[in-house]
């Protein structure tokens, strides 16, 4: 395979990714064009790139020899600004905000949106408490750098106060986060505070850990309360017979999900949306409709969420209301608002980056294993870019322990097929089976790749809040925490093993 060509994208939010083409562009009109392809890019547009020259300030590119490989371009909206000296680009930015629907009392108020849009940090950042708490710890961390002594006698409103700024920084994330989150921001609470550091504890905070968990549960009690449907979704009357316990079939984010189960927009109802879902049903029948299609998905989000979280319908019910979803375009957006993380560009950028480096490792495997790799990838080098991902997800697959035909399958399109799992077969056409004996349910037609095909199941499983395949459970958590960078703390050893490989 060829090497492939990487550039830094910044996109017009500020967050970046990367660009993988599988030559270097002849010209700026080509590179545009992938740019507008792989970036989703809607309005027009023109590039700029940082010159080294000038101290890495960005300057229009006028000229395609003045770039290379590696280097980073920006983005910049063409559109006119409004009175306001917003952008319609950045105007439209602004409407999918979190607090877009919140009234300005509600923006500055609420301790959590209801659809918050930041996922989880690599570092957790520490607030500032109270005067009187930021002073005491200040002296008490003085101290403990001067002679090692620890905070031991602290006050009850002392520690409240500590908690209750945890929490509302937690907040900022969702209101559901796992152990290892909770241990990563009481360890950043004494790193920054080493006076509260806990005598006669391996970690010095596991007294700290269990008090956050209590205060984050306390808190759910009181947004169920209030209706938060995040939390009111896990209520004990909303749980099937056998699941009424507390502590059983809780609905959470488990892979990531930033937006995982938001409210309704404020001024707008269950009737109102079920309205505009009505009026969607009309609108894919109609012709070059693209746009207004896409003004309804993004509103009648939250009532999808609901739908799929809170009532588990069957994938074929669900598609049948919401045909609109079953889109290469509408799945890239919905997995974009569940994870704020752009879909198909960099599922595709990031095997790209990888596959040098994936095939080395898998030509070093031996045994069985290695002859089945062998036989996956001969004669890769002489295969076009989809051929060569094609493979190399195949081998993945086999390096995991795993069986691609678990996944890819080729067969004659009948709807009485059994299948467990779900599979892509190599007609480019998508389809799904929950069980054996269950009939094949066509998802997604006239799809360019099979790499694409892999790309849009992954979509999926997160719109319809499915559950990887249990055979091939490995390889998507590859897809998940690798190739997708999302929740890489929780990595299961053989995930990070192959990670810690790909980066030497």
């Amino acid at each position: 395979m060829e090497i492939p060509i990487i550039f830094k994208i910044i996109l017009l939010d500020g967050t970046s990714q990367r660009l993988t083409l599988p030559y270097f562009p002849q010209s700026i009109d080509e590179l545009y064009s992938h740019v507008k392809s792989q970036c989703a890019i809607q309005c027009p547009f023109k590039l700029q790139f940082m010159d080294t020259l000038f101290g890495n300030d960005f300057l229009n590119l006028t000229c395609i020899t003045e770039i290379e490989n590696r280097c980073t371009l920006r983005i910049v909206c063409l559109e006119s600004t409004s009175e306001g000296g917003l952008s319609e680009s950045d105007q439209d930015s602004v409407s999918r905000s979190p607090l877009l629907h919140q009234s300005p009392e509600a923006a500055h108020s609420s301790p959590v949106s209801p659809m918050s849009c930041v996922p989880w940090p690599a570092i957790f950042h520490i607030p500032s408490f109270s005067y009187d708490t930021d002073l005491k710890l200040q002296q008490a961390d003085l101290a403990f750098t001067k002679n090692g002594t620890l905070l031991t006698d602290i006050d009850p409103k002392m520690k409240s106060d500590i908690l209750s700024g945890l929490l509302q920084e937690v907040l900022k994330y969702g209101v559901y986060i796992s152990g290892k989150q909770r241990e990563q921001v009481v360890r950043s609470l004494i790193e920054k505070h080493p006076c509260l550091r806990e005598r006669g504890s391996d970690c010095g905070f596991s007294a700290w850990k269990t008090s956050l968990k209590d205060k984050l549960s306390n808190y759910r009690c009181l947004l169920r309360k209030i209706g938060c449907p995040e939390v009111t979704v896990n209520s004990l009357k909303h749980k099937p017979e056998g699941c009424r316990k507390a502590a059983l079939g809780v609905k959470k984010p488990k892979r990531a999900e930033v937006n995982f189960l938001p409210d309704y927009p404020v001024a707008e109802t269950q009737t109102s949306l079920q309205a505009i879902q009505e009026s969607l049903l009309m609108d894919v029948q109609i012709r070059n409709n693209r746009e207004n299609i896409k003004l309804k998905m993004e509103k009648t989000f939250a009532l999808r969420r609901q739908e799929i979280i809170g009532d588990m319908p069957l994938v074929a019910d669900f598609k049948a209301r919401w045909p609109a979803l079953f889109d290469i375009a509408e799945i890239n957006a919905e997995f974009r608002r569940i994870t704020t993380v752009p879909l198909q560009s960099k599922f595709l950028s990031q095997l790209d980056l990888y596959s040098e480096e994936l095939l080395k490792i898998f030509q070093k495997k031996g045994g069985q294993v290695g002859k089945k790799l062998e036989s996956v990838l001969e004669g890769i080098a002489d295969c076009e870019v989809d051929a060569g991902r094609e493979r190399v997800l195949k081998a993945l697959c086999v390096y995991m322990g795993e069986e691609p035909g678990d996944l890819l399958q080729e067969f004659e399109v009948c709807m009485t097929t059994p299948m467990i799992t779900m599979r892509i077969p190599d007609r480019r056409t998508l389809f799904i089976s929950m069980g054996r004996d269950r009939p094949l349910i066509p998802l997604l037609q006239s799809l360019e790749s099979v790499p694409l095909a892999f790309v849009m199941l992954f979509g999926l499983i997160y719109a319809l809040n499915l559950s990887y395949p249990q055979k091939l459970s490995k390889t998507f958590e590859f897809f998940q925490k690798v190739l997708m960078e999302m929740d890489v703390n929780s990595s299961s050893p053989k995930i990070l093993s192959l990670k810690n490989r790909l980066l030497k």
